[in-house]
């Protein structure tokens, strides 16, 4: 399987080095985060709306609809790739931001003050955490899903024919199952950077 590097300027927003990790900075970043998850999620549904659109088709040419189903293959393997970088950065650069807070929070004199903002700290690393474990599970069951995605392409490359397609249902059956574990934690990862988005958000309320 071929490897795509990640060229799009939300990772390369991701990625930027920095000293000081802003509270909007990281905002922002979350904000990029979850606009690329909802969309990773888009993509493994309309892949698996082109596999099934092609199993079912009953007459006339096949080819066009295999092209369509290799395309979106293709799509799906940038967005992993694109997940695995996300997950490199939430565990590097991303939590410069939180060390930042944490040293912040150790010069507040006043103790009551002091553990609020300890408690405001906690919480919303805690969503933190939660977004990065579950991307680093939709990362690794990437593996099985785009596995059974290009060992359909495979098969049917010199075999676009009715038998062909029938030959590989049974992998089409192992590609739903599998997508389904890397759905679930995309899931997981949207609910909490929703939270988070919220909690970084500057807007008054």
């Amino acid at each position: 399987m071929k490897t795509i590097i990640p060229t799009t300027l939300a990772i390369t927003t991701l990625l930027v080095a920095t000293t000081g990790f802003s509270q909007q900075q990281l905002a922002t970043s979350i904000k990029e985060v979850h606009a690329e998850t909802t969309r990773t999620s888009d993509q493994l549904k309309a892949t698996l709306t082109a596999l099934t659109e092609l199993t079912k088709q009953k007459q006339g040419d096949l080819r066009p609809a295999y092209n369509i189903y290799c395309s979106e293959v293709a799509k799906t393997e940038a967005a992993a790739a694109r997940t695995k970088t996300r997950i490199q950065w939430m565990a590097g650069d991303g939590r410069k931001y939180f060390q930042d807070w944490q040293d912040t929070i150790k010069g507040i004199a006043n103790e009551s003050l002091r553990k609020k903002a300890q408690k405001r700290l906690d919480a919303v690393q805690k969503s933190y955490d939660k977004v990065e474990a579950s991307l680093k599970v939709a990362g690794e069951k990437f593996n099985p899903f785009l596995s059974d995605l290009s060992d359909i392409q495979k098969a049917l490359a010199t075999d676009v024919t009715a038998a062909g397609v029938k030959a590989i249902k049974g992998t089409v059956s192992s590609a739903n199952w599998n997508h389904q574990f890397v759905e679930r934690s995309i899931h997981s990862a949207l609910k909490e950077l929703a939270t988070m988005e919220k909690a970084l958000s500057s807007e008054a309320k």
